[in-house]
């Protein structure tokens, strides 16, 4: 159970540690102030049981992925290479970093416990230096210059580095992520699905136009988001605001349901899947849990966690990397 006194401390880290960035048609994400460019990314990379110690041989294994946008790797502190694991990227929100994010999702600290292998990329920058990705024509990149930016085939060679340097279980590919990393996580479920196991988006979206995302398997989806959020509301938008020339994007019930039914689920019998405590600054178990199962796929489902009263962002409580990794773990090829 979270205490007040914990939710009142896990309120006051977050307000220490994140600030809000806002670009016209785009919303707001979290970064953190002086948090460093990629070039240095360890000074602000999260505590996440010391993972570095945990690398064999760090002469053999990379530290990084990605070239010239390196994406820095954690692997448990007893990482076999006998075994295979689990592969979790986190896509950070529009002007924030991967370290940044994690100081909310704060997935590192379990890799070890979670035996996974975990990498946090960064965006592009754009013209005002904040970092963003090209995932749908809703959210978040500006020009036609910043539209070129083929971050599938980015993420897409992320994958690719890492089942080549570690032992990856390639039925167990997975990506996490908020708000502009939540829209791009829901664009590799539409682009990327031969490689994509499964995916967890907060505060994310898809395509307003359902004919763009055209899987060729169905890909199991958990959707988070707040009632309360003002900058990607769980309504959705017809449009973006006037004058961005932006789209809009499908609400979060919506959203849910369209990969449901590409998985084959019986959209009309909806699961209760009980109440959770993920928001540590919204008293009680706020978020409602929507299951879809029956009728679907072998191994492939899609669940809606509602989380009443939450916004674009929060406190997370201690339970909610745990609960998103269990449930994007009970998923395989």
């Amino acid at each position: 159970m979270v205490t007040p006194s914990s939710r009142r401390l896990s309120s006051a880290l977050l307000a220490a540690t994140v600030c809000l960035l806002t670009m016209p048609g785009c919303g707001s994400d979290l970064a953190v102030p002086g948090t460093p460019d990629s070039g240095t990314p360890d000074a602000s990379t999260p505590d996440s049981g010391t993972p570095d110690a945990g690398m064999p041989d760090a002469g053999m294994l990379p530290t990084t992925v990605g070239g010239d946008r390196p994406a820095k790797v954690f692997i448990p502190e007893d990482y076999d290479a006998a075994k295979s694991y689990p592969l979790v990227i986190l896509l950070h929100g529009f002007g924030a970093t991967g370290a940044a994010e994690d100081l909310v999702f704060r997935l590192g600290r379990q890799v070890t416990d979670k035996q996974f292998l975990f990498v946090l990329p960064d965006g592009t920058k754009n013209s005002n230096g904040a970092r963003f990705w090209n995932a749908t024509d809703a959210c978040c990149a500006a020009t036609p210059a910043e539209r070129q930016v083929d971050d599938v085939a980015y993420l897409r060679g992320l994958v690719s580095e890492m089942e080549a340097h570690f032992s990856v279980d390639a039925k167990r590919v997975y990506f996490v992520g908020h708000s502009n990393g939540g829209f791009m996580s829901f664009r590799m479920a539409c682009d990327a699905s031969d490689i994509v196991t499964a995916i967890a988006s907060l505060a994310g979206s898809t395509w307003n136009d359902a004919s763009k995302c055209d899987p060729e398997q169905p890909v199991s989806v958990l959707d988070l988001h707040g009632t309360a959020d003002t900058t990607v509301p769980y309504d959705g938008a017809s449009a973006g605001p006037v004058g961005t020339g932006r789209a809009g994007y499908p609400s979060a019930p919506d959203t849910v349901k369209r990969f449901t039914e590409r998985a084959g689920c019986d959209v009309s019998m909806p699961e209760d899947g009980g109440r959770l405590d993920l928001d540590a600054t919204v008293a009680g178990d706020e978020t409602v849990v929507t299951n879809y199962t029956v009728g679907c796929q072998d191994g492939v489902d899609a669940s809606l966690w509602t989380l009443e009263g939450s916004g674009h962002i929060f406190a997370t409580t201690p339970q909610f990397p745990v609960d998103i990794l269990d449930w994007l773990f009970r998923h395989s090829r």
